[in-house]
Formats: structure tokens, C-alpha cells, sequence
């Protein structure tokens, strides 16, 4: 299948999932996040696909929302737009999440370089996790003047807890793949140089399994997880975000976040 954003194949029971937007370092625009959502829907449509990996193409994994095409910013500033038209755009980035958690193949997350607020909200979602020494993560979200949106909140006290969901999310820190296993987030470390070979193995320990067991405990899984709550609290935060993005303060910060993000690069 063609997209625009991404490359979509298979090789029998593997998929891959890669986010082709390198110049951009993979930024969760309005059109990759629609294409996500095709995409996962196609790949339950291929039934000898039992596991995909999900990846960056380039040098890094997802540097989160796009600061320059937010599928929220169009809505936002279309003259006569309606509030279905705004919620729809503030709910995009949740239900991209929400369907690739709801993939039927299982789904291995492979990061490299920088996962980013939103593309660690797309790791999130998915079931596994392979990430390279080397690689960075981190939530800028509050210092860019908004909440963690896309269903973040949720998913994160789910993989790691209440308390350390509060530290990420509020102090925007820098965090390594290392603390991230310790938490439970990451289920594999690995060199940099091993971590297509690294995911590909977990994949390939998956999909040699029996096919049905796999699935049914997937979705056990994932309905305890929602009986516990995770996953059934997210359903307004597009419209939090919307109202965030309308307050004087939060325009500030937005301003400062990116011009220090600028003065970073030069």
C-alpha cells in the first residue's frame, strides 16, 4: 500500500510500519497521523501478518508533534470553523494511538535517536519495545505551554505508574532508554548497531508462536489493562488541548520552547 508519510510492507508474518518523513525527524503531522490510521486498518486486513515493527526511518524515531504543521493549527485558525471541526483535529493524534493499540498483530516498537512527546506517546500504543543505547526521550509538552495529549496520560501510568507519569510529564526531563526499562516502559537495551537485528528477533520470537494464543493474549492483556482503567480516561483531551492552545500563557511558552529549540541548533 502507498502512503505519502510512511513505508507499509510485508514479508510474510512480519509487517514493517516506518515513519518516512527523516527530514523532519518523523514529526506527527495532521497527514502521518491520518496515514497511521490507514495504515494499522490495513494491516488488519493481512491476515498472515502476525507481528509488526514499528520504526523511524533516518535518525530518529519521532520528535513528537509537528511545531510547524500541528494537526490542531489548521482548526484552530480556519475563519468559521465549527467545534466538531476543531475537536475532530484536537482528537486526531488519540485516535492514531488508539489504532495502533487496537492492531491485531502484536506491535514492536524499534527506537532509535530522539522519541519526542508524541512519538513517545506512539510507543506507548504500541505492545513492545526495543530501543538503542543511545537513544533519548523526553515530554516537553508542559514547557510548550499545553497538557500531554494523544491518550499520553493514560498509557503512561499504565507502563510505569502514577508518580513517575507525574515527574516525566511535569518536569519535561530528558529520561535514557536505560531508566525506561528499569520502569518497565523499554522491554530491550541494545547497541545502536544491533537494534534492527534486536527487534527482529523479538518479532521473530513472537510470530513463530502459535497465532492464536498470541492474539487472545493480547487482548486479555489489554482488557485487564482497561477494567484497571488505563486507556478510559483520554476520551476529551483533544478538547483540553484545544482550550490550552487559547490561553495567553500557553502561546508564550509555545514561542519561548520553539525559540530555544532554535537557538539549540544554531
Amino acid at each position: 500500500m502507498e502512503f505519502e508519510t510512511l513505508v507499509v510492507k510485508t514479508e510474510g508474518p512480519l509487517g514493517r510500519l516506518i515513519l518516512n518523513r527523516p527530514d523532519r525527524l518523523n514529526a506527527l503531522g495532521a497527514t502521518i497521523m491520518t496515514e497511521l490510521i490507514e495504515a494499522a486498518g490495513w494491516f488488519d486486513r493481512q491476515p498472515e501478518v502476525r507481528v509488526v515493527i514499528v520504526s523511524g526511518a533516518g535518525r530518529a524515531f519521532s520528535a513528537g508533534a509537528d511545531l510547524k504543521d500541528p494537526p490542531t493549527s489548521g482548526a484552530s485558525r480556519k475563519s468559521g470553523a465549527s467545534w466538531l471541526e476543531r475537536r475532530e483535529a484536537g482528537q486526531l493524534g488519540l485516535r492514531m494511538a488508539d489504532a495502533i493499540e487496537a492492531m491485531r498483530a502484536v506491535t514492536v516498537a524499534q527506537v532509535q535517536g530522539f522519541a519526542v512527546g508524541g512519538g513517545v506517546v506512539l510507543m506507548a500504543a504500541c505492545d513492545l519495545r526495543v530501543a538503542a543505547e543511545d537513544a533519548v526521550f523526553s515530554i516537553p509538552e508542559i514547557e510548550l505551554g499545553i497538557p500531554l495529549a494523544w491518550g499520553g496520560i493514560p498509557r503512561l501510568v499504565r507502563e510505569i505508574g502514577p508518580a513517575m507519569t507525574k515527574e516525566l510529564v511535569m518536569t519535561c526531563r530528558r529520561f535514557s532508554p536505560g531508566e525506561a526499562q528499569a520502569l518497565g516502559f523499554v522491554n530491550r537495551v541494545v547497541p545502536a548497531e544491533r537494534l534492527a537485528e534486536a527487534a527482529e528477533a523479538l518479532a521473530r520470537e513472537i510470530y513463530e508462536k502459535p497465532s492464536v494464543p498470541v492474539v487472545l493474549t493480547k487482548e486479555h492483556v489489554n482488557a485487564v489493562t482497561r477494567s484497571m482503567g488505563a486507556g478510559q480516561t483520554a476520551f476529551a483531551d483533544g478538547d483540553v488541548l484545544l482550550a490550552s492552545l487559547a490561553e495567553p500563557e500557553s502561546r508564550e511558552a509555545g514561542i519561548k520552547y520553539r525559540q530555544k529549540t532554535i537557538d539549540r541548533k544554531r
